[in-house]
C-alpha cells in the first residue's frame, strides 16, 4: 500500500511539473477549483485575509497630510514572513511612507515546488495581498520579468556564497558539496531572484529596502542587490524576547554588531534597577526557567552547584579546569563568523588535540543543548572519531546530560567559545575567556580575542601556567554585566507583533492601537528605524527619540 501510495505521488509531481511549464493551466486551475475556497496548501495567509479589512479600514480612515518624502521596499518569501510583512508594511504605510511589498510565495526554503503548485500559490497571494493596495503596493517577483542577462559577477559570486550558507543552516554541516541538491537547488532560486530584484530595484529605484535576516536565502540575496545598488537597506531579526525586534541599518542584523550601542553606553554604569533587572534574568537561565518576556528555557535542569558538578565529572582541585562550549553547527549566528580558523569543528578538532597532550589541565566540551532539535552533525561525533578513546582529563558532555552549564562554569579556570553567549555568561562570573569567532561581545574590553592559532596557542599556555592571575578584575566583570544588559534589554527594540504568534500579538496590538497616541510612544521610532531614519543609540540612552505624537 504504501508502494503505491509513493508511486501515486511521484506520478503527481509529474503531472504538475509537466502541467506547470503549459501556459494558463494553473492560472484555470484556480479560476475553476480554488477561487472561492482558497488554497489547500501549507502556504497559508488566512489569518493575514482574516484582518485586511481592518487594516485597510483604518488606514483610510487616518490618512496621513504630511507624509515622509520616502520610498520603502519591503521583502519577504515564506507564507509567515510574508504575513508579518505584511503588517510590517501597513503600519509604514499609517505613518506616511511610499511602501511596496514584493514577495515570493514559497512555504518552503528547503524543498523544491512544482510550478503548478508555485504558480497556484502565487494565485492566492496576489489575490489576498492586492487587498492592500493602493495603501500597499503589493507585487509577486514571480511576475517580475528579469531577462535572461547574465548577472554581474559580484552578485553571481554572491548567490553562490549564500547558497552554502543556506545549504549550512538547511543540513547543518559545514563542509559544502556543491553537488548536493539543496545547494543545487538553493542556488537557482538565488539566482533568480538575484535577477528580478536587481531588475525591479534598478527601475523602481527604492529610498530604502527593508528585509528580515538579510544572512540567508532570498533575503540575503536582496540584502546583497540593495548594497550592490548602494541602496541603503535595513534588516530585522527576532529573538527570544516576546515584542523585541534586532534592528541593524546598513548591515546583516544576525551579526549583531553592537558596536554603535556600546560606544554609546560603555560609559554609562548600570542603575540599581538594571542591575537588579540583569541579575534577575541571569538567575533564571542558571535555574533553568522561564523569565518574564522570554520564551525560552537555557538549561535543562537547574543548578546543583559547583562541588555537585565536580563530583560528578570527577574533577580535581589540583589542576584547573578548562571549559570549551560549542554552538549548533548550521545556525544562522555561527555563518561566516570564522577570525582565523577555518570551521568551528576545525577549532574544536585542534583544541581537543592540543589537551590531549596536556594531562596537566581538565578539559570540559559542553556540547550545545540544542543539537537535540537538530538533524546535522553533532560535535559529539566530530569529538568521538577524533579521540575514540576519550584520557581521563578530558570529559564530553552531550546535549541530551543534564549537566548545568552554569555549574560548569563555576568551576571553570578558562573558556573557550566560538561564538555562543556561554562566553558572555562565562565573563560575567570572572572566568577569563578566549573568544575565536566574530561574536557581538568580542572586543568589548572583557574577553580575550587572538587573531592567530599562534597566539591562541600561547595565551591559553600562558592562562593555565597561571589560572588566578587571568581572573578578570572587578572592572572587567563590571563592564560584563553592563553590557550583557545593554544588549539583552537595550539592543531589541519595543515592536508590537513578534514573528512567532503574531496573531496573538496583532489581537492585543491591533493597527488602530499602534498607530495611536499610546502606541506611538512605544512603536514609532522603531517603525521609523526600519524606514531607515538612523539608529541614535545616544538619543535612545538619552531619551532623546523623536516622535510625532
Amino acid at each position: 500500500m504504501a508502494k503505491n501510495d509513493g508511486t501515486q505521488r511521484k506520478s503527481r509531481e509529474f503531472i504538475k511539473n509537466v502541467l506547470g511549464e503549459v501556459p494558463l493551466t494553473a492560472e484555470l486551475y484556480w479560476l475553476i477549483r480554488n477561487r472561492s475556497k482558497g488554497i489547500q496548501s501549507r502556504f497559508s495567509l488566512a489569518d493575514l485575509d482574516k484582518h485586511i479589512p481592518e487594516i485597510i479600514q483604518y488606514l483610510g480612515e487616518n490618512l496621513v497630510q504630511e507624509k515622509p518624502d520616502k520610498k520603502v521596499f519591503v521583502f519577504a518569501t515564506l507564507h509567515y514572513w510574508i504575513s508579518h510583512a505584511a503588517l510590517i508594511s501597513s503600519a509604514l504605510a499609517g505613518l506616511g511612507y511610499d511602501v511596496s511589498l514584493g514577495y515570493l510565495p514559497y512555504h518552503d526554503w528547503q524543498n523544491p515546488v512544482n510550478r503548478f503548485d508555485l504558480r497556484r500559490q502565487n494565485l492566492y497571494a496576489q489575490s489576498i495581498l492586492k487587498k492592500l493596495n493602493p495603501y500597499v503596493k503589493t507585487f509577486s517577483f514571480l511576475n517580475v520579468y528579469a531577462g535572461y542577462k547574465t548577472l554581474p559577477a559580484d552578485l553571481e559570486q554572491m548567490a553562490e556564497q549564500i547558497s552554502r550558507y543556506d545549504s549550512q543552516y538547511t543540513l547543518q554541516v559545514e563542509t559544502v558539496d556543491t553537488d548536493e541538491p539543496v545547494y543545487r537547488m538553493r542556488l537557482e532560486r538565488n539566482e533568480d531572484i538575484a535577477r528580478s530584484a536587481l531588475a525591479w530595484m534598478t527601475a523602481n529605484k527604492p529610498d530604502v529596502v527593508v528585509i528580515p535576516n538579510g544572512t540567508i536565502q532570498e533575503f540575503a540575496v536582496v540584502y546583497e542587490v540593495a548594497k550592490y545598488l548602494k541602496i541603503p537597506v535595513t534588516t530585522y531579526e527576532f529573538g527570544d524576547q516576546r515584542q523585541r525586534v534586532w534592528i541593524a541599518q546598513n548591515d546583516k542584523v544576525m551579526e549583531q554588531n553592537t558596536d554603535a550601542l556600546w560606544e554609546a553606553y560603555h560609559e554609562k554604569p548600570l542603575e540599581k534597577s538594571e542591575l537588579h533587572k540583569i541579575h534577575e534574568l541571569f538567575e533564571a537561565r542558571r535555574k533553568a526557567s522561564i523569565w518574564k518576556n522570554f520564551s525560552r528555557l537555557w538549561q535543562r535542569a537547574p543548578a546543583k552547584g559547583v562541588a555537585e558538578a565536580r563530583k560528578e565529572l570527577g574533577l580535581d582541585d589540583e589542576r584547573p579546569v578548562v571549559l570549551l562550549a560549542t554552538n549548533v553547527l548550521g545556525d544562522s549566528l555561527t555563518l561566516g563568523r570564522e577570525v582565523f580558523t577555518h570551521t568551528m569543528e576545525e577549532w574544536i578538532v585542534r583544541t581537543l588535540q592540543y589537551f590531549v597532550g596536556k594531562p596537566n589541565a581538565q578539559l570540559v566540551i559542553r556540547v550545545h543543548p540544542g543539537e537535540m532539535l537538530t538533524h546535522g552533525q553533532s560535535m559529539v561525533d566530530v569529538i568521538e572519531h577524533v579521540v575514540p578513546d576519550l584520557p581521563e582529563h578530558i570529559h564530553l558532555i552531550k546535549p541530551e546530560d543534564s549537566t548545568n552549564t552554569y555549574d560548569l562554569i563555576a568551576a571553570a579556570d578558562l573558556g573557550l567559545v566560538y561564538t555562543t553567549t556561554v562566553g558572555l555568561e562565562m565573563a560575567m562570573s570572572g572566568v577569563p575567556v578566549i573568544v575565536v569567532g566574530d561574536t557581538h561581545y568580542a572586543e568589548k574590553g572583557f574577553t580575550i580575542d587572538p587573531q592567530s592559532w599562534v597566539k591562541y596557542y600561547k595565551i591559553i599556555g600562558s592562562v593555565l601556567q597561571d589560572p588566578d592571575g587571568y581572573r578578570l578584575s572587578d572592572k572587567e566583570i563590571e563592564l560584563a554585566w553592563m553590557y550583557a544588559y545593554r544588549f539583552f534589554f537595550d539592543f531589541p527594540r519595543p515592536i508590537p507583533w513578534h514573528l512567532v504568534r503574531m496573531w496573538e500579538d496583532y489581537d492585543v496590538n491591533p493597527l488602530s492601537k499602534v498607530l495611536s497616541g499610546e502606541g506611538r510612544k512605544e512603536y514609532e521610532m522603531t517603525f521609523r528605524y526600519l524606514a531607515g531614519e538612523p539608529l541614535d543609540w545616544a538619543a535612545i540612552r538619552d531619551g532623546k527619540e523623536r516622535y510625532s505624537a
